[in-house]
């Protein structure tokens, strides 16, 4: 039966790809024939949209097993590329080449820590979770600890870390639909929050699993195909993984020609001098403030007085005075922004291939200190993701399940063996070909991603040539941009937002059903409603579906952060949470009811008060000016779980101890779990 299944989708598949593949050549040769760009965004975002939603029908269902864990009958070489799809969100996507660009040998903690974590899963959670067999990870907390506290706490984390996790997808998508079909990003955003729907909403686990499937294919040769091109236009060879150390060499010396030039040198020091300046503002406020007002208010009136004066002019300063902070406290918030973006713009850039940069020994050691510390966040966080070991529930076996950890892995490498080749290109090309350019005739992605805000420049010492230190890029821009910036054809743009949009979709899947199959299942049925039909359990699960997409929708409206900034806090925070409770949940008896609850809060909540006072300022909505502070021993935010990990652990075990041990039934559960060989 299973070879059976296996065989008819390798065909199906194959045939799917075969037509996908067949869809980019006839568009190719369209746009030869004067197809117009945006036409062709539409039909990539359209065909992606059909096939997805139409296998999202096609697998639809009313049973609670299908729904939850797809029938526990995925092959593990599909179950593998259904993860491997589930895992490289926008984050890996999008996200890990633009930060390699821009952080060079430090970005690769990503790659080290994704990596590493998949080595976790497969030793410690993924078969003896399998081997569980139940439909959440709460589940698993309930009936390891006993009673519904462990469920609750987990549920919570479950949520917390989901929920921050899907907001990057969502934003993912509306940076894709705005840019490519030309939509306002906030609308961008609800039309893939559609696109998600359509795969989750009426097949759960098993439409969401052979939708991620067909994702797979999308995104891997999307990601390929540009860097492959780029390839073979600076070195000959279509292969960039074994030809970018080539291409590093020569960005090497041209790191060092721009880097020292005498017109990169003035514009460091005139942002080194705008720094100064609101360094020294920020410390006479609150008398800073009124003096800029005075001086605004000043200037506006002499203009309008002024009979030479533009009205251009006096719109420009009037918003400049609406613009300025309400008090003293958001004035220190927003002009430290400014003052560390301007220091920022006044450093000397980090050649791309230092490991672990920094003028000091102390910048040194905290570069050190943060790749480490990031590292192992992410593998913690990697073997802690409800939405990751939820899918090794849907394999048929425990044998199974230790084969899908294997080719997820495989399937995951073929896109982390290309991001480092990514970074090394694009950097290239912007070197070489954007950088001392003139700026009246710079190449039209800059004013098209511009307007966006993953772009700026500005001609700080007014040479009219765009300088290096004068060019701001986001990372989430480096990938999406990559076709315009090597001068491909607009259908390999094209497919680069169908591989991203694929990337994204595929994740906020699998993550909306965690985040709904916690509450409807864990709370709902197993708490608060246990008679509860099949029939209204899945009612319930799907209307939670909705609310909590479009929560996350309109959070991802706000721009928050960056994708890569947002996804590594949601492994933190998982990796806080659960990594401590999973594991001495399987490999120590003694582990009790009270130490789990007490480790999971104290982790989780250590880590969120580090990763928000580290992280932000200012919280406006909240109406929090000043509450940041400084990081201990120079970690940054995204490793905020460095220090909930070892708390969880060492409160789980010093809580247990003080407490009475669980009882025998679930110590013998214990022993049963430690041995998956069925």
């Amino acid at each position: 039966m299973s070879n059976d299944l296996s065989s008819r989708l390798r065909g199906y598949y194959l045939a799917y790809t075969g037509g996908f593949i067949a869809l980019i050549l006839l568009l190719a040769v369209l746009e030869q024939q004067g197809m117009p760009p945006r036409w062709i965004g539409y039909a990539f975002l359209f065909f992606t949209i059909m096939i997805y939603a139409a296998i999202g029908i096609m697998s639809r269902t009313s049973n609670v097993s299908e729904y939850y864990v797809a029938g526990r009958r995925v092959p593990a070489v599909f179950n593998g590329m259904a993860t491997g799809a589930d895992w490289m969100s926008a984050a890996s996507f999008i996200g890990l080449a633009g930060t390699l660009y821009l952080s060079g040998y430090q970005g690769l903690a990503y790659v080290m820590g994704w990596t590493g974590g998949y080595v976790l899963v497969a030793l410690l959670l993924a078969p003896y979770l399998r081997k569980f067999g139940q439909y959440t990870i709460p589940d698993f907390l309930a009936a390891r600890y006993g009673g519904n506290a462990a469920r609750l706490v987990g549920v919570f984390a479950v949520v917390l870390a989901s929920f921050v996790y899907v907001v990057a997808q969502i934003y993912g998508v509306g940076l894709i639909a705005s840019r490519f079909v030309g939509l306002q990003f906030e609308i961008g955003v609800f039309l893939g929050l559609a696109g998600i729907l359509v795969c989750s909403f009426l097949g759960g686990m098993r439409a969401v699993t052979w939708t991620q499937v067909a994702q797979y294919v999308i995104l891997i040769v999307a990601y390929i195909t540009p860097v492959a091109m780029l390839s073979v236009k600076v070195t000959n060879v279509p292969i960039p993984q074994i030809v970018y150390g080539e291409v590093l060499e020569r960005l090497r010396v041209l790191e060092t020609q721009v880097f020292y030039s005498p017109a990169e040198e003035s514009a460091r020091q005139l942002y080194r001098e705008r720094a100064e300046a609101l360094a020294e503002r920020i410390q006479a406020l609150p008398e800073s403030l009124a003096e800029e007002k005075q001086r605004l208010s000043t200037q506006i009136n002499e203009r309008k007085l002024d009979s030479s004066a533009s009205m251009r002019e006096i719109v420009v300063l009037e918003r400049q005075r609406r613009e300025l902070p309400a008090n003293a406290d958001e004035a220190r918030s927003k002009w430290n922004e400014a003052r560390k973006a301007a220091l920022e713009r006044a450093s000397v850039p980090n050649p791309h291939a230092e490991a672990f940069p920094g003028n000091s020994e102390d910048a040194r050691n905290a570069a050190r200190i943060n790749f480490l510390t990031l590292v192992f966040c992410l593998m913690v966080g990697t073997a802690a993701l409800p939405h990751i070991l939820m899918r090794y529930y849907t394999t048929p076996t425990v044998r199974e399940a230790r084969s899908s950890v294997f080719w997820s892995l495989f399937f995951i490498l073929a896109l982390y063996l290309t991001a480092p080749a990514y970074a090394v290109f694009a950097k290239y090309e912007i070197y070489l070909h954007l950088v001392n350019s003139e700026i009246a005739r710079l190449p039209g992605w800059i004013a098209a991603w511009g307007k966006l805000g993953l772009v700026s420049i500005e001609d700080i010492n007014r040479d009219g040539l765009l300088q290096l230190a004068e060019l701001t890029l986001n990372p989430d821009v480096i990938v999406l941009a990559t076709p315009e910036i090597a001068g491909l054809p607009y259908v390999i743009s094209g497919l680069v937002a169908a591989g991203a949009l694929s990337a994204a979709l595929s994740t906020a899947d699998g993550l909306l059903l965690t985040i709904t199959g916690a509450l409807s299942h864990d709370v709902y049925y197993k708490i608060i409603r246990p008679q509860a039909s099949t029939q209204w359990r899945l009612v319930i699960s799907k209307s939670l579906l909705l609310v909590v997409a479009v929560l996350a929708a309109m959070v991802a409206a706000q721009k928050p952060a960056t994708i890569l900034s947002m996804v590594a806090w949601a492994f933190s925070i998982a990796g806080a949470a659960f990594f401590p409770a999973l594991v001495l949940g399987i490999f120590w008896k003694r582990a009790n009811k009270e130490g789990a609850v007490a480790g999971m809060l104290a982790g989780l909540l250590i880590t969120l008060y580090y990763m928000v006072r580290v992280q932000f300022d200012s919280i406006a909505w909240l109406g929090l000016h000043g509450i940041g502070m400084e990081p201990w021993l120079e970690v940054q935010s995204t490793s905020a779980g460095i220090w909930g990990v070892p708390v969880g652990f060492l409160v789980i075990v010093v809580v247990s101890l003080m407490t009475p041990p669980p009882p025998q039934k679930t110590q013998e559960l214990i022993e049963r779990l430690r041995y998956p060989v069925h």
